[in-house]
């Protein structure tokens, strides 16, 4: 069974935060996290080992910053292609019978234009590059994820669709305001969803910036909103800095876990973890998802 079919007749349980788990094991501040696919295979292999044991379906590569462009601005010397592919055959050699990896797309480290001084062309390109490495290393799906700027998930996924047919899911970043739920950009769930399907995404929602309660309300605006699989990543909770500029996140495994079955009461297909989240939090949900699943076949 492939990834939409997963998708459609089971759901998906993505992985969780990927940032947080590397700052734990020692990735400095101003470092790429993905040059740590070359420096440290066995930390990124470990981390994606960590989210299947705990019941995720899908890990996501290493790659959220992965542009040429980006890996620049960081001042990474390897090759982008290096590193991507790395970051693909790391995820796949955790990955067993019925997972599956995604290519994870982010930011260029730039705004585009009119806002900062990436053309739009300049960003297909970028995006192109990357996917075209993932896709030869054989990923099952990519995910554009903690977009703001609808223009550049534009971009990410004309890049992709112009170098393979792999299904792409894409995942914007929304704040709620007293008039509603907006990118920082002013864009709205609804056409934002219509936008993203029309450039040929097969799942779209949102992840990141706010925690899994007011993700709930999102969720339900978005599942209204399309006919397609929707995927919901929160966090847990908004971050809070602390002694020493740490930084934690309020909301308990339990509390994430109580809300995600929530949002999955609403239909939504696809669902996981953003920052905060760990394999703790994804192994509470795996447990409420499987003890439904027990429920559902007794009824």
């Amino acid at each position: 069974m492939n990834i939409m079919e997963t998708i459609k007749t089971h759901g998906l349980l993505f992985d969780g935060a990927m940032g947080s788990m590397l700052i734990s094991r020692g990735l400095e501040g101003g470092e790429s996290p993905e040059s740590w696919n070359l420096k440290h295979p066995d930390r990124i292999r470990d981390i994606h080992r960590a989210y299947f044991d705990a019941g995720a379906d899908v890990a996501s590569a290493n790659t959220f910053g992965g542009t040429a462009m980006k890996l620049e601005k960081m001042g990474v010397t390897a090759s982008m292609e290096e590193i991507n592919r790395a970051a693909v055959r790391i995820a796949r050699e955790a990955c067993g019978p019925g997972q599956f990896v995604a290519g994870d797309f982010g930011d260029l480290g730039e705004m585009l234009a009119p806002m900062g001084p990436v053309a739009f062309e300049d960003a297909v390109a970028c995006f192109s590059d990357q996917a075209a490495v993932m896709a030869d290393e054989g990923v099952d799906l990519f995910i554009i994820e903690t977009v703001f700027d609808i223009n550049l998930a534009l971009a990410a996924i004309r890049a992709i669709r112009s170098v393979s047919g792999i299904p792409v899911a894409c995942s914007l970043t929304f704040k709620e305001t007293p008039r509603g739920f907006f990118t920082i950009f002013g864009n709205a769930p609804g056409d934002s969803m219509k936008s993203l399907v029309d450039e040929g995404c097969s799942v779209v929602g949102a992840n990141c910036a706010m925690g899994s309660d007011t993700m709930i309300r999102l969720a339900e605006e978005i599942k209204t909103s399309t006919d397609i699989p929707v995927i919901i990543q929160p966090n847990a909770g908004l971050p809070e800095t602390g002694p020493g500029q740490s930084v934690s996140y309020p909301e308990n495994a339990d509390f994430f876990a109580d809300n995600i079955m929530k949002i999955k009461a609403l239909g939504i297909e696809v669902v996981g973890g953003c920052c905060g989240t760990t394999p703790d939090y994804i192994r509470t949900v795996k447990n409420r998802l499987s003890k439904r699943e027990e429920t559902d076949d007794k009824s």
